[in-house]
């Protein structure tokens, strides 16, 4: 039983590690007792431009009021919450500069003397325990100072910005302004003054253009580019690099992801493209429901004509986008950044859609239910807190139960409800004299909204916006479907509009009051919540979940109230931020938090997000239901991206009662209605046998219906779209249920993308159906614009909708006869294609995640479309998708052997549910035959949709059944070691990346010196080549690591056979590797030297390419990365110096 008190969520402690800054927010509660001199009308409701007697505004950390700290190019609105903003906001007395900015990949610091710099690519981990707090950080320490000679500025100021590139200015013996960004290696610099001057923090080692005016360093172990105009030079002087700039007035400066003199000449090629602004632009594609995102950076050529530049893709960018990248790539707190030779790249993100509620739909007993709704619209009061946070709860909590009213015929609760709301909606959005319920006062320094009475640094810090007004604005969007002309403009609507550009003003040109997407990182795909970010490891943010509320409630309000510019504007946060979620908070493909930090496997969450890494942790508590909870709550129709991954989710809630060391204890309702999400049926017996208070922004009435509905609908469907915003698809055991809002006046037909039809759903109510074109069952609204309140009555609660259950037809089976015998080469991938739409064989989302649906989709040359076929005997086949190395897998296992059983990808496990055979149909076709149930790869309906379902079904004949594998040409010049390779048994390599990394032993030297002949060596081959010889030169990294062994030396030769006759014609020796003797993998590269060479250069005509890896000293055995994939990073691979 739950009977402790509940913690009140203050973020005036934080429990952080001591590794932080302390950190302290103030609030404010008054009641303003001076008239408001000015009250600006919005609609019916007002705001004030008086500050409010006694009310707080943006201040330092002494309590001083502040301004904006900016030159004269910047005016209008100041943006705050942003990942710069302590550049710009000083927060701090003693320091006019900046705190650490986390540009990323580089770490950046504003100083009196310039513009510090770092790459840090060793996290800083604190694995914690249950009893305390576990965190990791990328630390900056600075390696370079950028500025020139005789600068000492009083402060650093904003000179410019943009989507996500900040100019930083110094004026002080000389002038300077930086321009950075996020995923851009370089800084851009432009002088007037001295020299320019560049300063290493440790000694600098040059290893290429010493004497020109471009130079190769290496600091602390991290590399950088410095590039000035050409004519000039750098001249060293100890740490410091001086140069005149031939009378001009720029340089550059790039961190690199290697020393090799072909990353450093191709980075030179680039570094005089300046980048002078940068923007995302966004459109909704409703008939395919993707939400396409364009980045783009405008630069101008200092010199030359190159005007290209290279940007850099989080992980969450990288996954979604089909844009061509380079092999360079950089280790960060949010992942590996891999870099785009260009100026733009665009994402695709497919869009699954938000309900304003969950449908009534639940196994619920109706009477409970009533009672509990009962419980909450006629309590004796229904606000508590007078703060801007807790009234938005407050205003939710009763919000999220008006529709559950509707779904019960409960009239008299639901008007109740819809009056509480409307009431306490329109006391915050009229400002008047001596008001003590709360206002809205608009602060034209900053160019922000704050509501009085402020909590949590709302007013100071300007702190969480998007948190509180999300509530607000959510809790309008569900009284606008019941009252549209009291969402009018005219009437208070413009209040609500008020509060949406406070946080995310999509432009400055049509509303300058506010800037463009406050609380919104573009570029980094979440929000921020401090207003000034004034922390050594950058800005931060806690409850990714509320972000997502807020996001959800600008797309309800849009589409309720037919605009669908926000509609489309809260899709784009909505999409961006749940794949954000999933990688930075989540970690859900084991892709971003460092090895370290889930060794314990402790820590599959972080409870917040730092510019710099994570943090298992809270502003309020160390308990674990809490780290966990902040990012479930609040619960509402748009959380349903938390169930995107039931696997994960069971995987989250199992790791959090492991840290707690028992059952939850707080926040209960809060954490079963997201166990709900992989385990609804646990839940559900939770909620009826265990007493609890509720979490104060919830209700029973709530939770039992989430709860309950979950149990009947089962898992959330990704695989299956709508051409409408407002739509949800479940799938429990095979069994989908199609759910859609109309918002409009008007009667709206929804087409989902497998072919399935919800006809005609009335004005502003609720279908949902399960089967293919049945009518829908309706939920209407009665819009009544001034509901009575009426006397509590119960309900008799005896309807019960009828859901239509359609019986496909299905033609009689045909057995398969048998299996092919096939040669498939194991070493590539194949493109496998539905004979009737001519669609791939794809994984959903291009998830990397354990239980990833499997579908078709159109082909793209997607790494999740292309398939590897490797032999396990008897004609069968072990299937792998390229992008994640995770099997062809008929769910629920080796029993699951009946018609309509899913597919999806899983780890390999040698079961016979993941074996597969070929059986030849003609035409270069083949049915792909399950070994455990004998039964078909078979898309459902026969469905020629992107998004049609894959899954098992006895084998009939129908082209919906036959597929066609292409094997994929991989072209390119990059070859793969992939693993196998031992003492007598060769390896191979490839021109695709491996399925996994995986290691391949190297054996010992055996103390003898063996410098240049290859002994006892690992040996990996290609054959088949085709390449016309460039004139380069043979690259190659191998990551190689001698743990703890002292004293090896790993060596490599390179050996190419032209025509591929067994007689290879060129060898290449490098010189041997000292390897150091601590765990973990080191480069080795050509940068090591050639020892010797023999052979001239011709073409490769059906050629052949060996390496040969060995311990040329040392007693030690090493070892050899093999098989990564490019998301793993440290791939093992030979560039060809071929076309």
């Amino acid at each position: 039983m739950n009977t402790q008190h509940l913690p009140n969520r203050s973020r005036r402690l934080p429990w952080l590690a001591g590794t932080l800054l302390t950190l302290l927010t103030s609030s404010l509660f008054f009641s303003p007792t001076q008239p408001v001199a000015n009250a600006d009308q919005a609609g019916l409701g007002s705001y004030t431009t008086t500050l409010p007697a006694g009310a707080k505004v943006p201040d330092d950390f002494n309590g001083n009021p502040v301004s904006p700290k900016r030159t004269a190019n910047v005016t209008g609105a100041m943006p705050t919450n942003d990942w710069w903003s302590s550049l710009g906001w000083q927060r701090f007395p003693g320091n006019p500069y900046s705190e650490n900015m986390t540009a990323l990949p580089l770490i950046v610091k504003a100083k009196a003397t310039g513009l510090g710099v770092t790459f840090p690519t060793i996290p800083a981990i604190s694995t914690g325990s249950p009893n305390y707090i576990g965190e990791f950080h990328y630390n900056a320490s600075e390696d370079l100072n950028l500025g020139l000679v005789g600068l000492n500025s009083p402060d650093a100021k904003v000179d410019g910005y943009s989507d996500w590139t900040v100019t930083a200015y110094w004026n002080g013996g000389g002038t300077l302004r930086a321009t950075f960004g996020h995923g851009m290696p370089f800084v851009y610099l432009t002088k007037s003054g001295g020299d320019a001057l560049i300063s290493a923090a440790a000694p600098p080692s040059v290893w290429t253009g010493a004497g020109t005016n471009a130079l190769g360093i290496t600091v602390n172990g991290h590399h950088y580019g410095i590039f000035a105009p050409t004519g000039t030079t750098w001249s060293q002087s100890g740490n410091n690099f001086q140069s005149n700039l031939a009378g001009k007035d720029y340089y550059s400066v790039a961190v690199l992801p290697d020393n090799s003199v072909a990353t450093f000449n191709f980075f030179k090629s680039r570094a005089y493209a300046f980048v002078t602004n940068t923007t995302a632009s966004w459109s909704y594609d409703q008939a395919s429901a993707t939400l396409n995102t364009t980045f783009s950076a405008t630069t101008v050529a200092k010199e030359g004509s190159n005007t290209n530049t290279v940007l850099g893709l989080y992980r969450h960018h990288a996954i979604n986008s089909s844009t061509a990248l380079t092999n360079y790539s950089y280790t960060t707190a949010r992942g590996q950044i891999r870099l785009r030779d260009g100026n733009s790249f665009t994402t695709a993100m497919r869009f699954n859609g938000v309900l304003p509620t969950l449908p009534d739909a639940g196994d619920y007993n109706r009477t409970t239910l009533n009672n509990h709704l009962n419980d909450v619209a006629f309590e004796a009061s229904h606000f508590g807190g007078a703060d801007t946070y807790y009234t938005g709860k407050a205003l939710l909590r009763l919000a999220n139960l008006i529709p559950i009213a509707e779904q019960l015929g409960n009239t008299n609760a639901r008007n109740a409800l819809i009056t509480a709301v409307r009431n306490r909606l329109q006391e915050w959005f009229t400002a008047s004299a001596n008001d003590t319920n709360g206002q809205f006062y608009y602060n034209s320094n900053w160019g922000t909204v704050i509501g009085y009475p402020a909590s949590f640094g709302s007013d100071t810090e300007l702190n969480d916006h998007h948190f509180h007004y999300g509530y607000y604005i959510y809790a309008a969007a569900i009284l606008a479907q019941y009252d549209p002309n009291w969402a009018l403009d005219s009437n208070w609507g413009s209040m609500v509009k008020l509060l949406i550009n406070d946080a995310a003003n999509i432009s400055t040109a049509t509303d300058p009051r506010f800037p463009r997407l406050r609380t919104f990182d573009i570029y980094e795909g979440h929000s921020w919540a401090s207003g000034h970010a004034g922390f050594g490891a950058g800005n931060n943010h806690e409850s990714s979940s509320e972000a997502m509320m807020f996001n959800s409630a600008v797309l309800l309000w849009g589409a309720n109230t037919g605009n669908t510019q926000l509609r489309d504007l809260g899709i784009f946060m909505y999409t961006h931020e749940t794949h954000a979620i999933e990688q930075y908070w989540f970690n859900v493909d084991n892709a971003v938090f460092p090895a370290g930090f889930t060794a314990n496997n402790n820590h599959p969450a972080v409870g917040m997000v730092w510019g710099d890494g994570g943090s298992y942790a809270t502003w309020f508590s160390a308990n674990p239901e809490m780290i966990h909870g902040i990012n479930f709550l609040p619960f509402h129709g748009g959380s349903l991206y938390l169930g995107r991954n039931p696997a994960y989710v069971n995987k989250n809630y199992s790791q959090m009662r492991n840290n707690i060391g028992g059952a939850e204890r707080y926040w209960l309702d809060v954490i079963w209605q997201f166990q709900a999400f992989g385990d609804a049926a646990t839940a559900a017996t939770k909620f009826d046998t265990v007493a609890y208070t509720p979490e104060e922004g919830e209700t029973k009435a709530h939770t039992y219906h989430w709860i309950r509905n979950l149990k009947q609908l089962g898992s959330i469907d990704t695989s299956i779209t709508a051409n409408t915003p407002t739509y949800a698809v479940f799938n429990k055991n095979g069994v989908r249920t199609y759910v859609a809002w109309n918002p409009t006046a008007n009667p709206l037909t929804v087409t989902f993308s497998n072919g399935v039809v919800l006809n005609s759903i009335p004005a502003r109510s609720m279908a949902r159906s399960t089967g293919t074109t049945p009518p829908p069952t309706a939920t209407p609204v009665n819009p009544t614009a001034t509901p009575v309140l009426p006397t509590a009555t119960p309900v008799n609660p005896t309807a019960t909708p009828v859901n239509p259950t359609a019986t496909p037809v299905l033609p009689t089976a045909t057995p398969v006869a048998g299996c092919s015998a096939v040669s498939l080469d194991a070493n590539s991938y194949y493109r496998v294609t539905a004979r009737h739409s001519g669609k791939a064989l794809d994984v959903a989302d291009v998830s990397s995640a354990d239980g990833a649906n499997v579908h078709q989709w159109g082909y793209v040359g997607g790494l999740n479309q292309q398939w590897r076929f490797e032999s396990v005997g008897s004609n069968y086949f072990k299937v792998t998708a390229r992008h994640s190395g995770k099997a062809l897998d008929v769910a629920g296992g080796t029993t699951a052997t009946g018609n309509g059983v899913n597919i999806h990808q899983w780890p390999y496990g040698n079961t016979t549910n993941q074996q597969w055979c070929l059986r030849d149909v003609g035409s270069g076709y083949y049915a792909i035959i399950a070994r455990h149930s004998g039964k078909a790869l078979d898309v459902a309906d026969a469905s020629t949709a992107d998004g049609g379902n894959v899954h098992q079904w006895d084998y009939v004949g129908a082209t919906n059944q036959q597929w066609q594998l292409t094997k994929i040409d991989a072209g390119g010049n990059t070859l793969h070691v992939i693993d196998g390779a031992a003492q007598n048994v060769a390896g191979t390599l490839s021109l695709s990346a491996g399925a996994g990394a995986n290691t391949d032993s190297i054996p010992s030297a055996g103390g003898a010196n063996r410098d240049g002949t290859p002994t006892n060596a690992l040996v990996y081959t290609i054959s088949g080549l085709t390449r016309t010889y460039n004139s380069q030169a043979t690259q190659f990294k191998l990551f190689v690591d001698s743990n703890t062994a002292v004293g090896n030396g790993v060596q490599a030769r390179i050996s190419y056979d032209w025509t591929g006759d067994g007689s290879y014609d060129r060898t290449e020796t490098y010189n041997y590797f000292p390897t150091d003797p601590v765990a973990g993998f080191e480069q080795y590269s050509q940068t090591a030297g050639l020892k010797s060479s023999s052979g001239a250069w011709a073409n490769l005509s059906n050629g052949r390419v060996r390496i040969e890896i060995w311990n040329a000293i040392g007693n030690g055995t090493a070892s050899v990365r093999t098989s990564a994939t490019s998301d793993q990073g440290q791939q093992s691979t030979i560039t060809l110096p071929f076309n």
